[in-house]
């Protein structure tokens, strides 16, 4: 692999993916006129527009781990979602040889990206400020989804991470070798992440766990015509509708948004039961995943954002833990 590629300019970089898609996009039975970066942050997002004016999102997975099993089962969900009607989703789109992703060597990065082509579905992401309507109708859909899931069975030959883990399965930048991070950093975190795997391991004791999005706040919604439609499912695996749940309500910022948002999910099914002192394990949970995620990426503007972000990430553990 050649991290120097990610290194450069992120204009440089977005440059370079636009020209690739084109590669990418001749394994489809689509007559390319465009394809536009709209995306660079975990991976790599691009509209594409067709001749005859049909419209598409390229997703190139320049940072997730996820492998052609993940893939399988990632685009079998959203699928079933898309073909059940109840959740607006896209829908994947099939390359020429009939499969819903496509796998392809890039060769300034030395990497094998893995591709997924979906529908475009039109509206724009929650902005910083979301209305209540838009909070109602994101808890809505979160618990519609809960609802809908139990009903969706693994195709064979795929497969997907349980949220069992601290970290989510995500490989360890925090705590292993290659971790940076003096000894006192990685004592906190260590304590912590023992604390949040004793506490997650109490759900996984008394339940079954079903399919959620685990990624479900407004930047990954869109808004149109007074209606909400969920994207980018690369996070989804096995975990119960509280992780969900306290994934979305991580990203609020005030407790009218927090009602709003409680109020779109009661409208469908239960709020999920939570203590107050599990919510705060949840929410240092997203934050250190979060941390470890900005050593992982190979997004240089991510990465900037480590020093404050850690500080302040310690600040958290600390507390939780005198708590």
């Amino acid at each position: 692999m050649n991290a120097a590629f990610f290194d450069q300019p992120e204009d440089v970089v977005i440059k370079e993916l636009e020209a690739f898609s084109l590669q990418i996009l001749s394994q489809y039975p689509i007559d390319v006129k465009s394809a536009i970066s709209i995306n660079y942050e975990y991976n790599a997002t691009l509209k594409v527009e067709a001749t005859d004016g049909r419209l598409f999102a390229l997703r190139i997975n320049t940072n997730s781990p996820r492998t052609p099993e993940n893939l399988r089962a990632e685009i079998a969900f959203v699928r079933f979602l898309a073909e059940d009607g109840r959740v607006k989703v896209p829908y994947p789109i099939e390359n020429s040889d009939g499969d819903f992703y496509t796998s392809i060597p890039h060769a300034a990065s030395g990497r094998m990206f893995h591709c997924v082509l979906y529908s475009w579905i039109l509206g724009e992401e929650l902005e910083d400020e979301p209305t209540d309507e838009q909070l109602t109708a994101l808890g809505a859909a979160m618990a519609t989804m809960h609802i809908v899931a139990p009903g969706f069975t693994l195709p064979e030959g795929s497969a997907l991470p349980k949220f069992d883990d601290p970290l989510w399965w995500t490989e360890d930048f925090l705590l292993s070798e290659k971790s940076v991070l003096d000894s006192v950093a990685k004592d906190l975190i260590s304590r912590a992440l023992s604390a949040i795997k004793s506490g997650v391991a109490k759900f996984y004791a008394n339940g079954t766990p079903m399919l959620i999005h685990a990624d479900m706040h407004g930047g990954n919604v869109l808004w149109y015509e007074d209606s909400l439609s969920v994207i980018d499912f690369d996070d989804c695996g096995f975990g119960f509708p509280l992780q969900d749940f306290a994934t979305a309500l991580y990203y609020l910022d005030t407790p009218e948004q927090d009602a709003a948002f409680r109020r779109g999910y009661e409208s469908v099914a239960p709020v999920p039961e939570c203590s107050e002192k599990e919510m705060k394990m949840l929410f240092l949970q997203r934050r250190i995943v979060l941390l470890n995620y900005l050593y992982e990426t190979s997004n240089l503007e991510h990465r900037s954002m480590i020093p404050d972000y850690q500080e302040e990430t310690l600040r958290r553990i600390r507390n939780f833990l005198a708590e």
